[in-house]
């Protein structure tokens, strides 16, 4: 049963990759692909809900409290695409690697706990990288601050799903926070058009295939398979297994869109040292994790 397991995370893990390889293949612009993934989302998320007659119904102050998630959502996925399209699905994932050591200083300072030198000192890897990527590769500079200021997001979005997903069933928290996403999005898209205006608000037929599979299979989907892996595995070995996720995606846009032509020799050394970054931090988060069950066994003796 823990092969199953490990193969239905990973399978969940393909699907998160897919996300910024189907960003690319869409043709919407940034705010638009947003809001018709979180529109078509919302809709999977409830339709999953009554199916597995999960909880659906919270009180007005829980879905207040989860629109604040779903806010930083919107952000988070508004500048990742953004990353993508001004850049390619290796830069942007690439960047978004660096969530890693925004967390580290972050959280921190959010949850009012000390801080881990260990963590900032690895994370340290993934910004020389990336740096180095900014430096020597100039084509891809507004994609690459758009893919850093994604991670910086999404590490406010990681510790606000810790804290207040807590509380709620999983799929229900999510189907709010990502409901929550669509009426933000709904109300800003306006004035998002007003700034980057488009000729077309419309998908075409392929974008419409893209948009369902990613808001099906890559959002819904791959949810689910993580909430199916969680009851063999551990959370800890599901979001170490996650680290995997940006390598997943970069094998993915290679052999789908060519992206190595691309990519320069900093490029390499610049990802290089971000999978030395995270071989190091997967590591000692394990030796940390063997410690704290080794001594949940001794006490139990």
């Amino acid at each position: 049963m823990l092969s199953y397991a490990f193969v239905i995370l990973h399978l969940s893990i393909l699907l998160a990759g897919f996300t910024g390889v189907l960003g690319r293949l869409i043709t919407l612009n940034e705010g638009l692909l947003v809001w018709y993934r979180v529109m078509f989302a919302s809709g999977f998320f409830l339709l999953y809900l009554l199916v597995k007659h999960g909880q659906i119904r919270l009180p007005l102050k829980d879905i207040l409290r989860i629109a604040w998630v779903g806010l930083l959502l919107c952000v988070h996925w508004l500048l990742f695409y953004g990353s993508i399209k001004y850049s390619n699905v290796s830069i942007g994932v690439v960047c978004f690697a660096s969530l890693g050591f925004f967390t580290a200083i972050i959280d921190p300072v959010w949850s009012k706990r000390a801080f881990s030198l260990r963590e900032i000192a690895f994370s340290l890897l993934t910004i020389i990288g990336i740096a180095l990527i900014f430096h020597f590769d100039t084509r891809y500079q507004v994609g690459i601050v758009l893919g850093v200021l994604s991670a910086v997001a999404a590490a406010f979005l990681t510790i606000e799903n810790r804290r207040v997903g807590s509380d709620y069933p999983l799929m229900t928290f999510l189907f709010y926070e990502i409901a929550a996403s669509f009426v933000i999005m709904s109300a800003l898209l306006p004035l998002y058009l007003s700034f980057f205006p488009v000729e077309t608000i419309v998908p075409s037929t392929s974008d419409l295939i893209y948009l369902l599979i990613l808001s099906s299979f890559c959002t819904v989907g791959m949810f689910s398979l993580q909430v199916e892996a969680l009851k063999r595995l551990s959370a800890f070995t599901v979001n170490l297994s996650y680290n995997l996720e940006p390598v997943y995606s970069i094998i993915l846009a290679m052999i789908i869109f060519n992206e190595a032509k691309d990519l320069n020799f900093a490029f390499y050394i610049g990802l290089a040292l971000i999978c030395v970054s995270v071989l190091l931090q997967s590591y000692f988060h394990w030796k940390t994790y063997q410690k704290v069950q080794k001594a949940v066994a001794n006490r139990a003796r």
